[in-house]
């Protein structure tokens, strides 16, 4: 299989990508796609095995070069970590995908501050830092992708359980937004990608399968779709994109209703598939 296409600099270099959660579902399906558009890929997560598989077919399929590059996002030094070893390999990031992210269940006492910290930093901290130190590249070259996947959780309101999940993911959008305009300038496009329900392990890790299995097929899209929006849409410079006409009829109903109502219906329809007990 060939590239569809072959981005490159002004000096015929291959632009690569940065994906970070990429052992699985939605940062798969992201490395699939930043390849399938020619980008070279650097994947990144804890399960090396899991990276060096998808690295090896990724080359063999569409004949880029993907590295790995191991890490845990929780630790604090990580995402310095992440960014040295990327100077020392010298290895140029014109594409950068924070997907990395997990769930907590359950309510928000019921998991020690520890649990609490170590979510905070994947989810925002790192996300943050990771931006901050790869973006100047981008902005000097006058090119740069960056995607944040957020979730329609955060433009939606909360119910019970799962606390600081769409906190996080609302972080994610209102950092996307204000950086897209800061960046915009200088020929580097910021996007928060906000989908719904998606098929990946995600459920299975924080042990939600059971409960979401239980919501209508209609509400789900796969993590392939799902990437090749986001590609879509940070191209076209989207500072916010939700994929999937459901899930933006859902964001856009909530914003159009009453607070109160909303609220309720979210409260009722939570006990479904969130662990709040």
């Amino acid at each position: 299989m060939t590239a569809v296409g072959e981005p490159g600099d002004e000096s015929g270099r291959r632009r690569t990508a940065l994906v970070t959660g990429a052992s699985a579902g939605i940062g798969a399906a992201f490395a699939e796609e930043f390849a399938r558009h020619g980008y070279d890929v650097v994947l990144t997560a804890r399960r090396e095995d899991r990276l060096r598989e998808l690295a090896t077919r990724l080359e063999r399929e569409h004949g880029i070069r993907a590295r790995v590059l191991t890490a845990d996002l929780a630790r604090r030094d990580a995402p310095r970590e992440l960014a040295q070893a990327l100077e020392r390999e010298g290895i140029v990031v014109d594409a950068l995908v924070n997907n990395a992210g997990y769930g907590v269940p359950g309510r928000y006492l019921r998991s020690p501050w520890e649990t609490h910290d170590a979510f905070l930093q994947v989810m925002t901290v790192a996300v943050a830092e990771l931006t901050h130190r790869l973006l100047p590249g981008m902005v000097a070259r006058r090119f740069g992708r960056i995607i944040n996947v957020a979730s329609l959780a955060g433009l939606v309101p909360a119910s019970a359980g799962h606390t600081l999940y769409g906190a996080s993911k609302i972080f994610l959008v209102r950092f996307s937004e204000a950086l897209a305009l800061e960046v915009a300038p200088h020929g580097v496009h910021v996007s928060a990608l906000c989908p719904g329900f998606t098929y990946s392990e995600f459920h299975d890790v924080n042990g939600m399968r059971p409960r979401v299995s239980r919501l209508p097929a209609w509400l789900w899209m796969d993590a392939v779709r799902v990437a090749r929006e986001g590609y879509a849409a940070v191209d076209a410079g989207r500072s916010v994109y939700i994929p999937g006409r459901i899930n933006r009829a859902i964001a856009g109903l909530s914003a159009l209703l009453p607070g109160v109502l909303i609220r309720g219906i979210n409260r009722w329809a939570g006990r479904a598939y969130r662990d709040s007990d």
